[in-house]
């Protein structure tokens, strides 16, 4: 009596839509490759294994708390163990382990197959964000968090892809083998896109790899999973599956924008022109540590706003933003901003928050920034 009513409410439970309800959410991503695909097929076969045999097991040790409770007036049983019972389940379950661990091995090769791509595009982290190079084409960009801070300060709404949008996605061809190598500059990151069921660590001085094979265009979304710092969830991943025409204007594109960013290092500039593409450059890429004010975060992070080196040494200013400070939080941005962006969010910190009344109000031009980088070679 006490077992049919003890069923009859573990069903009850199981089928309540409330059950279902968010089981997307917690559940493995089914992928829109083969092998992701056959990875989820994996996952919830061994999952309805699992399941199986703890319904079993439990049931069973129900029924023998219920049949075999202690009552009046009956004498328990006297034994040791069951040598045969024993040996029956140990058997039994050897088998289903080895009967999970010959598919799941298989996949898993497939899933690490580290051969060459069509396309092979080196991916590297950095304190937080992504840089992208596609080896065969010369090109590289990095990819940051596009969610305004004041969304992220609740000032200002959230998009549907909050923390989840990124300026420069990772564009890849459809119907092309494509090979990720994936390593870090700075501290250990973790790319993972779980359309692609991939999910490598990104760890400085050694490259794991990784692959995918996308068959319909799209755009898919990961994130970082490795704990990188005090902004590890502002390392968003995109992905933009496009068709092969699509996917050769991109790279001709970025190849045309890197002739034209050449050129401008040549132009005369204005003052009000430096600033203005500074403070977007600042606000990118500078404001997570210096904050919007310059006020820093001391001592980890030090005030920009009423700097001596900032107002008065723009040669020791540019050496920080090339070369990096050694020992400290400060990285070099020779590799990842352009000379026009150096030079003009260099030019916005000696003129906002008051530097330039401070300071010797000098400015700094890209061609400055090229022969820093051209006498360094």
């Amino acid at each position: 009596m006490y077992l049919k009513k003890f069923i009859l409410c573990l069903t009850a439970l199981f089928l309540s839509p409330l059950s279902f309800s968010a089981w997307d959410d917690i559940n493995m991503t089914p992928g829109v490759n083969a092998i992701a695909q056959e990875i989820f097929g994996l996952h919830m076969t061994i999952f309805w294994i699992c399941v199986v045999i703890g319904a079993l097991v439990l049931g069973f040790m129900v029924f023998l708390i219920i049949k075999y409770r202690k009552k009046e007036g009956v004498e328990p049983a006297d034994f040791d163990d069951n040598p045969k019972l024993e040996l029956t389940w140990t058997i039994l379950f050897a088998v289903i382990l080895v009967g999970m661990a010959i598919p799941a091995t298989t996949t898993m090769i497939k899933a690490y197959d580290d051969e060459e791509g069509d396309i092979n595009i080196l991916i590297t982290g950095h304190q937080w964000k992504w840089q992208y190079e596609y080896m065969e084409d010369e090109v590289s960009f990095f990819s940051n968090l596009l969610t305004s801070l004041d969304a992220r300060n609740n000032i200002a709404p959230k998009t549907e892809n909050y923390l989840l949008e990124v300026d420069e996605p990772l564009v890849i061809p459809v119907n092309k083998r494509v090979r990720f190598l994936i390593t870090a500059n700075d501290v250990i990151h973790s790319w993972w896109v779980p359309d692609f069921a991939v999910k490598q660590d990104a760890i400085p001085g050694f490259i794991n790899t990784a692959w995918t094979y996308v068959d319909e265009p799209g755009v898919y979304r990961g994130q970082c999973t490795e704990l990188c710092g005090v902004y590890h969830g502002y390392m968003p991943i995109v992905v933009k599956a496009v068709s092969d025409s699509e996917y050769k204007d991109f790279i001709q594109g970025k190849r045309d924008l890197k002739a034209q960013q050449a050129l401008l290092t040549e132009k005369l500039w204005e003052t009000d022109e430096l600033f203005a593409i500074g403070e977007e450059v600042y606000l990118k890429n500078c404001v997570a540590c210096h904050q919007v004010n310059g006020a820093g975060i001391p001592p980890v992070f030090p005030a920009l706003a009423g700097s001596e080196i900032v107002m008065n040494d723009k040669g020791r200013q540019v050496e920080i933003l090339m070369e990096g400070v050694q020992g400290a939080a400060m990285q070099s941005y020779a590799e990842q901003l352009t000379e026009v962006e150096i030079a003009a969010v260099i030019t916005y910190t000696r003129k906002a928050w008051g530097n330039d009344a401070g300071g010797d109000g000098e400015i700094v031009v890209p061609k400055e920034i090229l022969d820093y980088k051209n006498n360094k070679l």
